[in-house]
């Protein structure tokens, strides 16, 4: 089946049956079909598995024994490349099923139009993932229920070329290049229930045609450029359980009959131009609610997130405001609130009994008081984003019981005391953030712990004392953020691969600074500035195969001659008591201190992040989508 299909009419349980047994023979097909199957062997331009005398026992061929009959063929992935072979297919009267996606097919055979309409019984056609340019206009498929039409070429605008598809109930048309309005002849019956056509061009309003299909149970219209509002009566589509209308450019406000809807189990309208408040009620029938990247304004309503079933909601990026609910769902899978102007304390019985919370951000709002201790009682965690807020006290060593934690960033707020040693039960964390706050103490060495930590940041506080040894142990580290603190002692054995970035900058480091700085073959970016390091700068820095940034600015203790390093190493320095002999052998060397990472490191950092973000991602379209 095509790769965006969504199966929902009883008979398509029997297309996974047909499709996924073994075939067994109990009868042999009649001449005449054994003579059609043969020839249609023969006209296969691509890979062709077909082999032995009975086709009842080729891939992809399923039979009806008790008719001696082939009732389904599946020609998906063999890398046909001309349709030449499909009025053969026509020829099987009995034929229900014909799936020929995954090919490289640029057009259909008139021939198939013409015949294969009129095979009396056909239920399911699937030319998804090919090189289709045009939509046919179908006439007859009086039978014909499912059309796939998905990931092709296909452009212009749709009329009539499927409204003969009288018992047609589920099409997708996603992942082409149509445009103009949205189609509104799908069927003169008007029995379509599955209608997908994300990611093309259509742009104009949604039109109030659509809602005559009454039977409708999924909408996909995504990534358009869909714009006006949502016709407020949508609410009449009474069996609608999926809408999906994110990334478009709709306006005005969400219509309040959507709260009607009892069926309806998914809404994602995120990124859009929505704007008004959230409708009372919206979440009363809902397991899953996008609409984050809008312009919604207002208070949360307090029983928003209080419907037993709701599982995710996303209002990221909007302008809401008010205090957090407080009756929240203890089925909620995912809560993100970021990037609004949220404020007051966050409820700390309200996440009491949230053990299925996996992702919680509530970051860059305008949140106050404490991190509450009760978080630790959502034992799935596995992002806990609070970061940019106001939020002030210690750092509860109760999160050292969220052992499923992978993501813990609690930036840019007020935080102080001491960083907790139970941080080091973290065991599965790969980004920790705590930078920006006015956490003081040393830096715990149960940090060692955190064995597959790829991102630390500590700077911007008021730390102390030395980086524990044990800093060595971390050897998945890519990025390590000590700057703007009070270390001081000697610098431990860092990791020698993978770390791209060290920044231990605006310390309070003295005496000179350590050869074994020079093994760190995969590091791109050293920041020594604004320290006390004194003496020469060691010449083994020199032979750091990855390295395209060197600071120590500032450290007006070194002398001696600066050592000659490669020109793609940009060198910044202004020590009074330095020998720069290497200026024009270096055209890169600079004198000052600057901030920032060079461009290979934001690259790796970038596709870490990605590839991380996108495990999230595809987790939350395994269980929502």
């Amino acid at each position: 089946m095509g790769r965006y299909y969504h199966p929902s009419s009883s008979f398509l349980s029997v297309v996974y049956f047909l499709f996924s047994v073994s075939p067994m023979v109990f009868s042999q097909l009649s001449q005449t079909q054994t003579e059609t199957m043969n020839s249609l062997s023969k006209n296969l331009t691509g890979r062709n598995p077909w082999t032995g005398s009975d086709p009842c026992a080729w891939k992809g061929v399923s039979c009806d024994h008790a008719n001696s009959s082939v009732v389904g063929i599946s020609l998906s992935g063999f890398s046909l490349n001309s349709s030449d072979f499909l009025p053969l297919v026509c020829k099987i009267e009995t034929l229900e099923i014909l799936d020929v996606s995954n090919n490289h097919l640029s057009s259909i055979h008139d021939g198939f139009i013409t015949e294969c309409g009129k095979i009396k019984g056909l239920k399911l056609l699937n030319f998804s993932n090919n090189n289709l340019g045009v939509l046919p206009t179908f006439h007859g498929f009086d039978a014909l229920e499912s059309l796939d039409m998905s990931f092709n070429a296909m452009r212009g605008n749709i009329v009539l070329e499927i409204d003969e598809l009288v018992s047609l109930k589920i099409l997708n048309l996603s992942f082409n290049g149509f445009s103009g309005s949205l189609p509104t002849k799908l069927g003169k019956s008007m029995v379509l229930e599955h209608l997908l056509l994300s990611s093309n061009s259509f742009d104009g309003k949604i039109p109030d045609e659509l809602l005559s299909y009454e039977n409708l149970t999924w909408i996909d219209l995504k990534n358009n450029g869909l714009s006006h509002s949502i016709p407020t009566n949508i609410g009449k589509l009474s069996k609608l359980e999926t809408l999906i209308l994110s990334t478009n450019d709709l306006t005005g406000e969400i219509p309040t009959s959507l709260a009607n809807i009892t069926k309806l189990s998914r809404f994602a309208a995120n990124q859009n131009n929505f704007t008004g408040s959230i409708p009372s009620g919206i979440t009363k029938y809902l397991t899953s609610l996008d609409l984050s990247y809008n312009t919604l304004s207002g208070a949360i309503p307090e029983d928003f997130l209080s419907p037993q079933q709701l599982q995710v909601v996303d209002l990221t990026n909007n302008k809401l405001n008010g205090s957090l609910p407080t009756k929240v769902s203890p089925n909620l899978f995912r809560l993100r609130f970021g990037s609004n102007q949220l404020s007051g304390n966050i409820p700390s019985d309200a996440f009491v009994e949230l053990h299925n919370l996996t992702y919680l951000e509530l970051d860059n709002n305008i949140l106050m008081g404490s991190i509450p201790a009760e978080l630790s009682s959502c034992k799935s965690l596995t992002l806990l984003n609070l970061a940019q807020n106001r939020l002030s006290g210690v750092l509860p060593q109760q999160l050292g019981s969220l052992t499923n934690l992978q993501v813990l960033q609690l930036q840019l707020n007020n935080l102080n005391g001491t960083i907790p040693t139970q941080i080091g039960q973290l065991y599965k964390l790969l980004t920790m953030n705590l930078s920006r706050n006015s956490l003081s103490g040393p830096i715990p060495s149960d940090i060692a712990n955190l064995t597959i930590l790829n991102f630390l940041y500590l700077q911007g506080n008021n730390l102390n004392g030395s980086i524990p040894t044990s800093i060595g142990y971390l050897r998945r580290l890519l990025e390590l953020q000590l700057g703007e603190n009070h270390l001081r002692g000697e610098i431990p054995s860092m990791p020698v691969y993978p770390l791209v970035s060290l920044n231990l900058s605006s310390n309070l480091f003295s005496g000179s600074i350590p050869r074994s700085l020079g093994s760190l073959d995969s590091l791109e970016v050293l920041d020594l500035s604004n320290n006390r390091f004194s003496g020469e700068i060691p010449v083994e820095l020199t032979t750091m195969p990855a390295l395209t940034r060197l600071i120590f600015s500032n450290n007006n203790l070194l002398s001696g001659e600066i050592p000659r390093f490669s020109p793609l190493v940009d060198v910044e320095h202004n020590g009074t008591n330095l020998e720069d002999n290497t200026a024009q052998d270096n055209p890169t060397t600079k004198t000052g201190s600057k901030n920032g990472i060079g461009v290979g490191v934001a690259i790796l950092i970038g596709s870490v992040a990605a590839t991380f973000l996108g495990g999230f991602a595809t987790v939350g379209c395994l269980k929502f989508i």
